[in-house]
Order: C-alpha cells, then sequence, then structure tokens
C-alpha cells in the first residue's frame, strides 16, 4: 500500500512501532499521571554507551558515530547540537534503531535495544515518539486521521481513539483544525500535528530531529514553548536534535556538543554557556551572545597603561545586581564599558559584560578578588602592553 505524502523511511516509525498499549489516561495539571516525572531523583532514562555507527562506501568505512557516551535524565529536555554533517541525525536515529549502530548500546528505560528481538524492539518503540523538520503529514488525512494514524494501526478501538485525539487536539492548540488537511495548514501548525501523533502512544521519549528549522523564528518560538509545556505536564523527556545555539538557550536543561562524530562537550546548560570547554561550543555560543571586541580596538587599547579588559558573565539574581558601581566604591578602579548584553538561559537571566579596568596592579587585583567574592567568573581578555 503506498501511503501519499509520507516517506517509507519515515513511516517505519509507525509501521514497525508493535502499537497496541491499553489505553492510559492523560495526567491533568495536579494529577500524578504515568508519565508525569519530576526528575528529581536524576535517574538517566536514556544510556548510551561507546556507541559507534559506520557507513561503507567506495572510498573505505565513513565513522559517523564514534565512541559516543552519554546519559540522558529522566524528565530532562537534552540537547544535541552541532554542525550539518557531525553525525547528530545519525546519533538520534540510534536511539530507536532508525539506525542500527555498528557497536554500542543504546538502553533505554532499563532495555538495551541493541539485543532485543523484532518482536521485542517493535514493543519496546511504543515508548519513542519521534517528529521530523519536514513533518511528513498524510495529505489525503485530516489532522484528526493523521493524529490517529498510529493508533488505528495498533488496532486500538475507535472510541479510545476519537478519545485520544480529543486530548492530543486540545494539547497541541488545534481543537478547530480537526477536520483541515495539511495543505490548509501553516508550518508551525504542520509541526503542531506532528507533535500530536509522535505523543497518540502515551511515549516517555519524543525525540526531535530539527523539528525547528524550517518554521520561522517567531513559530520556532511557539513550538519551543509547546514542548516545554509538554515536558512539564506529562514529564516527557525530549532530546532536540539542532544546528541553532537559540533552540538550546530556550528550553533545554542540558547539552551535548558533537563535532567531527564525537561529543566533546556535555553538562548542564548553565555550565556550558558560562564556561565552555571547546572551540566548537564557544562558536555556537557566540552566535548568540557575540561579544568579541574588533580587532582595532583592542589594538588601540593595548597602549593603555595599567589597564586591562576582562569579560565578566552574570547568571541569576546576580545579572540584577550593581556590580559595577560596588566594584567602583571598593576597589577604586576606574571602568570603561565596552560591551555588554543580558539574555536568558531557559528562565534563567544570564548577562555579560566586557570591561577596561584602569588602575595599578595593586588596585586590579582588589578588583579581581572583589568579583571572585561575589560568584562572577572573570576572564581576561587583554592587558596593557
Amino acid at each position: 500500500m503506498v501511503l501519499r505524502g509520507f516517506s517509507s523511511r519515515s513511516f517505519v516509525v509507525f509501521r514497525s512501532a508493535g502499537y497496541g498499549r491499553p489505553s492510559v489516561p492523560v495526567a491533568t495539571d495536579g494529577e500524578k499521571g504515568p508519565f508525569r516525572n519530576s526528575n528529581k531523583g536524576g535517574k538517566p532514562l536514556i544510556q548510551i554507551k561507546q556507541l559507534v555507527k559506520k557507513y561503507s562506501s567506495r572510498q573505505g568505512n565513513v565513522i559517523a558515530i564514534d565512541n559516543v557516551s552519554l546519559n540522558i535524565l529522566q524528565g530532562s529536555i537534552f540537547g544535541i547540537i552541532g554542525l550539518s554533517g557531525a553525525g547528530k541525525s545519525t546519533l538520534v536515529r540510534c536511539l530507536n534503531l532508525l539506525e542500527k549502530p555498528t557497536s554500542g548500546q543504546i538502553v533505554v528505560a532499563g532495555q538495551d535495544l541493541t539485543k532485543l528481538s523484532s518482536k521485542e524492539l517493535r514493543q519496546a518503540r511504543q515508548n519513542i515518539g519521534m517528529i521530523f523538520q519536514h513533518f511528513y503529514l498524510l495529505q489525503s488525512r485530516t489532522v484528526a486521521e493523521n493524529i490517529a494514524f498510529p493508533l488505528e494501526i495498533a488496532r486500538v478501538p475507535k472510541k479510545e481513539i476519537s478519545i485520544r485525539v480529543e486530548e492530543l487536539l486540545h494539547l497541541v492548540g488545534l481543537e478547530d483544525k480537526a477536520s483541515a488537511y495539511p495543505s490548509q495548514l501553516s508550518g508551525g501548525q504542520k509541526q503542531r500535528v506532528g507533535i500530536a501523533r509522535a505523543l497518540a502512544t502515551k511515549p516517555q521519549v519524543l525525540l526531535c530531529d530539527e523539528a525547528t528549522s524550517a518554521l520561522d523564528p517567531q513559530t520556532t518560538l511557539s513550538i519551543l514553548n509547546l514542548l516545554r509545556d509538554i515536558n512539564q505536564k506529562l514529564g516527557l523527556t525530549i532530546v532536540m536534535i539542532t544546528h541553532e545555539m537559540k533552540v538550546v538557550k530556550e528550553i533545554c536543561t542540558d547539552v551535548a556538543v558533537i563535532h567531527e562524530a564525537r561529543i566533546v562537550e556535555n553538562g548542564p546548560v548553565e555550565s556550558v554557556f558560562i564556561k565552555p570547554q571547546s572551540d566548537i561550543a564557544r562558536q555556537f555560543i557566540s552566535t548568540i551572545f557575540p561579544n568579541e571586541l574588533p580587532t582595532d580596538l583592542l589594538k588601540e587599547l593595548s597602549t593603555h597603561r595599567d589597564s586591562e579588559i576582562v569579560r565578566i558573565q552574570f547568571l541569576g539574581s546576580r545579572a540584577s545586581d550593581p556590580i559595577i558601581t560596588d566594584l567602583l566604591r571598593t576597589c577604586d578602579v576606574r571602568a570603561n564599558i565596552l560591551y555588554g548584553s543580558i539574555d536568558h538561559l531557559r528562565s534563567t537571566l544570564f548577562g555579560t559584560l566586557t570591561l577596561e579596568l584602569q588602575g595599578n596592579p595593586t588596585q586590579l587585583k582588589e578588583a579581581h578578588r572583589y568579583l571572585a567574592s561575589r560568584e562572577l567568573k572573570v576572564e581576561v581578555i587583554q592587558r596593557a602592553l
């Protein structure tokens, strides 16, 4: 059977999923549903262990994933960011074995997917939903029928399908679009249908492969807000594959940076943003927090005696404290503000300020001691010649 508007590669998500779990009520606010998770215990729901994926070509083996190990906590929103060709999409497709790893382990909810039989894998995939950059909706079906599609394959009773579809339409804010066709929808509405369809079987994990890359900035933000709400309401663990650091900044709790098939950095979003360890992470962060000073300005400032250029980073309440005023009063230094910005990481304020501090060596040392006492990250960019 050929289904118009749906690629065979994407259809495997539904065809092989083995749907048919009993219907489970969705938890409403104030209830403790089966998939509501606070993540207080910090337990990994997904464990990736020494994962390798190789492809054969005429030129030899191509290594797409090179010895990757990660723990993804239950209830987290975990971002995997990398440049095109870094291996991020291959990695996410290994998580539900759409791509079979060459070696290594994928453990989801205590099950090593790489060791399961075909039947057991179909059952395990019930717990993993997936959405894509290009939506892959069935053009001949209405919104409601697209959402119902995986449940129909699972032979869920029609009455239960109707109830579940209504729940999901409400969840993604498309109650008034139930009878519309994909051609009548905007890009953001199509992705909302994709999200609802991916949640139809009540998974614990949602994989998002560049889910906002085809959307404009305003629509991207609305989809990210929806995913954050779903994460909070249902305790859903979300894995976000992206090449955009602004996506990580908006909703992710943790992030891994993949470069040339390897994970080069991994940790809580705040830690990676404030203290990036790799050049590629710094490159990504600079796309949303540009703080490099012009070379000619640095050259001019280097002639100033008894001065240094420092970059100060603020997080949380520190971003609203009068740090500079107190610094000038306490340490008797002069400050020339060269650059500053303030934004947020999820709901936490994050700021950066670049200053030229002027004073004798004793005053400058005292300024550093003061800034350290306020638990601020200070980086010396340049000292006077």
